[in-house]
């Protein structure tokens, strides 16, 4: 009778060792993706500009894109919109941009020229885009300097 009782004893640990093992495993199955974190907010750093320029006059525009992470990823585009005065606005010495267009940008640090071709004050914003679809908008304004 002890030895039946063993025997039952020590089935019965089996079997729950087993259905432990077995719940385990299954559980351990279970479908989990890895997310991967690509979309990274991103700021703009503008350096100090003048507050005035003259008619044919240029002004040097340093800006640095900021990022808490370096995804290879990533990349950002620019276009700007002038809402008073006349002028041009280029990155280094490509063509003027034209209004409205998006251009990529090649670089997180770099510098826009503005050349005012007008005797008035001017005011512009940059918006400056990721390829997630986040955006930074940058006004500037100039006074005459006459």
């Amino acid at each position: 009778m002890k030895n039946l009782i063993k025997k039952n004893i020590a089935l019965m640990f089996r079997y729950s060792l087993l259905l432990y093992l077995l719940a385990f495993i299954l559980n351990s199955c279970q479908d989990t993706e890895i997310e991967i974190q690509q979309d990274f907010p991103f700021e703009v750093k503008v350096m100090p500009v003048p507050a005035k320029i003259g008619e044919g006059k240029t002004v040097e525009i340093r800006i640095s894109l900021l990022t808490d992470s370096d995804f290879n990823g990533t990349t950002y585009s620019i276009r700007y919109f002038q809402y008073e005065g006349a002028g041009q606005l280029q990155y280094y010495s490509d063509p003027s941009y034209l209004p409205n267009d998006e251009y990529p940008l090649l670089q997180k640090e770099f510098r826009l020229y503005y050349t005012s071709t007008s005797s008035e004050s001017h005011e512009f914003s940059i918006w400056i885009k990721d390829s997630f679809g986040n955006e930074k908008q940058i006004d500037f304004k100039f006074d005459n300097a006459s």
